[in-house]
């Protein structure tokens, strides 16, 4: 079975999508994708999750002027997408930046940290082809995290420990939007209902210059086991770990912008 590029071009740019298509299909690959649309209030960047998460799906290639990768809707929405796949698919689907201009590859969002910045268009047809066949390795971060798009009911981030890890309680918290709801559950899908632990809401947390409101549980949590938080907004940061009064807890932050 060919290998499929899904193509992002974050710009409505239809010479530049068929050059790439071309590209693409001129090295023995099947080409499909989008134009991206920013509305983060309809989670509109969720619109090409389940074709990214189709196996068939080799390489997540994203196209765009210098500009519109920073823009901060952009950002956002990008790194939630890529957060969202990485919870679905969890084998390391391959992704690459090719920007029209500069782009900063130490200051991307932390969900697309791991992805390669293609400088020139040179060569792309074979370094696409490669890409494709090769999934990235996944490294042990000592946490799980992802986020779910459910329609009526906004973004549910799920956080959990990673494999051989655990968790006293748990924590997160956000700088900017709002936390509204949480729960706790099984790995993999926001529970209907939960019975919470010790929970604690609009706790104020100071870290690197930043203050962030979080809500946190005392309920343990192993590897098969996630606590469940809906933020609206569009939060730059999350910081989110086990949590447990009086005893030193390792915690972790993710830039979203």
């Amino acid at each position: 079975m060919k290998k499929r590029v899904w193509l992002t071009m974050l710009d409505k740019d239809e010479e530049r999508a068929k050059g790439l298509f071309h590209s693409v299909s001129g090295y023995g690959l099947d080409a499909d994708g989008h134009f991206w649309v920013d509305d983060t209030d309809k989670m509109a960047w969720a619109s090409p999750l389940d074709s990214l998460t189709d196996q068939g799906t080799g390489l997540w290639l994203i196209a765009g002027r210098e500009e519109s990768f920073n823009r901060a809707e952009t950002r956002y929405g990008l790194a939630m997408l890529a957060l969202a796949l990485e919870g679905r698919r969890g084998d390391g689907l391959p992704i690459l930046l090719l920007p029209q201009g500069e782009l900063d590859a130490a200051h991307l969002p932390t969900p697309l940290a791991d992805a390669e910045v293609l400088e020139s268009p040179s060569g792309l047809g074979p370094k696409l082809a490669a890409r494709a066949n090769t999934p990235r390795s996944v490294p042990d971060r000592g946490y799980r995290a992802t986020v779910h798009p459910l329609p009526g009911l906004g973004q549910w981030f799920e956080v959990g420990p990673a494999a051989g890890h655990q968790w006293s309680g748990a924590m997160l918290g956000v700088d900017r939007g709002e936390i509204t709801a949480h729960g706790v559950g099984p790995a993999g899908k926001v529970p209907e209902s939960a019975v919470l632990e010790y929970q604690m809401q609009g706790i104020t947390l100071e870290t690197g210059g930043e203050q962030l409101t979080a809500w946190a549980v005392k309920n343990a949590l192993g590897e098969a086991d996630s606590y469940y938080v809906q933020v609206s907004g569009m939060p730059q940061s999350l910081l989110f770990g086990s949590f447990s009064e009086g005893e030193e807890a390792e915690m972790f932050r993710l830039s979203l912008v």
